[in-house]
């Protein structure tokens, strides 16, 4: 179980999050969706202990981020770190010290290569597979579908979907509404750093208009296409 109470986190004199109050329960996948700057990746950074805030956040087991996989939009890179070696970074971390990382490198990835010049979709792979194997009770995926191929896709909405098996929590913030209705229990709408509305999977359909609806108004007309 993960609580959030009465969340808020200020940027100066600027509220980017506004008292959300919202619980995630073991076994379940949760999506946070919402425009740029609706304060996805600032609620997932204080849940990771990343940002200061106010409110609070409680976990099953304490601190939360010893327990936690962490997925960046844009994971960072030691300059001179092949892969191979941020797993075992990553794993040490954990304890994990024996993991057979050539046989769990599902992804095909180029271990002995620099992690920093793989390409964008690579690095999401890469950063996704440590997190697995630190062998985490909690999952904040922050875009994990972005940059990555369809394939990948496939195999990453199988891994969510096998870690809800587990009893895992996996929290996913993305922008294609498809990839979060196949894997997701509920969905929190974030506007301006407010909660706006969470639904269950009854409500996807629904929630999925008013998006469009919100995002495209009278866009596509104005433009006059011929």
């Amino acid at each position: 179980m993960i609580k959030i109470k009465e969340l808020s986190k200020l940027f100066g004199n600027k509220e980017v999050l506004k008292n959300l109050s919202m619980e995630f329960s073991t076994g379940n996948v949760y999506g946070i969706v919402g425009e740029n700057g609706a304060g996805k990746t600032t609620l997932f950074r204080c849940i990771a202990g990343l940002e200061s805030y106010s409110g609070e956040i409680i976990s099953d087991v304490m601190p939360l981020k010893n327990h936690l996989g962490l997925l960046l939009t844009e994971p960072f890179f030691f300059t001179m770190m092949t892969g191979r070696e941020y797993i075992r970074l990553l794993c040490n971390a954990r304890g994990k010290t024996n993991v057979d990382i050539d046989n769990k490198n599902i992804f095909d990835l180029p271990l002995e290569q620099y992690a920093s010049t793989y390409s964008t979709g690579m690095k999401k792979k890469l950063a996704i597979t440590a997190i697995l194997l630190q062998e985490n009770e909690y999952f904040i995926l922050d875009e994990p579908f972005n940059g990555v191929d369809i394939q990948s896709n496939i195999i990453l909405t199988e891994i969510i979907l096998k870690l809800k098996e587990l009893n895992k929590i996996v929290i996913i913030s993305s922008h294609i509404f498809s990839t979060l209705s196949d894997t997701c229990d509920e969905i929190h709408l974030l506007r301006k750093g407010e909660q706006i509305i969470s639904v269950n999977k009854t409500g996807f359909k629904d929630l999925e208009q008013e998006m469009k609806e919100i995002t495209i108004g009278n866009l596509i007309k104005n433009l006059e296409l011929k």
